[in-house]
């Protein structure tokens, strides 16, 4: 990705994250509270796109794949998590990238960027020692 790349792909994340806010003022009226504190109804029917963007506007690097699939940049994955209203963020990277070493950190920065839009951020260690986040919307 270039230059003008980036900044094209950074003002569509501003637009979306300004988006995000506003349907928050206009549906959690009722609190009279910050639109940062808790996720609004869309967001809880579509977490992984929501906990995406909570990252990315955090400044995180999504990780990408080539058009075989093959893992090209080290960065967070967010995928469905098992109970409705959560997402999974895993930490993944191409083979010899150390992302595995870097997994425990990377994941634990990703928490406070959650924190701050209204999503809690719970790390757990699976099978093989594979770190992730189990998130969800905070209880309002």
């Amino acid at each position: 990705m270039g230059a003008a790349d980036a900044e094209q792909r950074s003002r569509e994340v501003r637009a979306a994250l300004d988006g995000l806010l506003q349907i928050r003022r206009l549906t959690l009226r009722q609190g009279g509270g910050d639109p940062r504190a808790l996720p609004a109804d869309w967001e809880r029917r579509q977490p992984v796109r929501a906990v995406a963007l909570a990252l990315e506007s955090g400044g995180l690097t999504p990780s990408s794949v080539d058009a075989t699939g093959a893992r090209t940049t080290a960065g967070y994955r967010v995928r469905a998590g098992d109970r409705p209203e959560t997402a999974v963020v895993e930490w993944l990277g191409p083979p010899g990238s150390g992302a595995a070493r870097e997994e425990a950190e990377a994941l634990g920065a990703c928490v406070p960027r959650l924190a701050r839009l209204g999503w809690e951020a719970l790390l757990y260690k699976g099978p093989r020692g594979h770190r992730y986040l189990e998130v969800e919307p905070m209880a309002g």
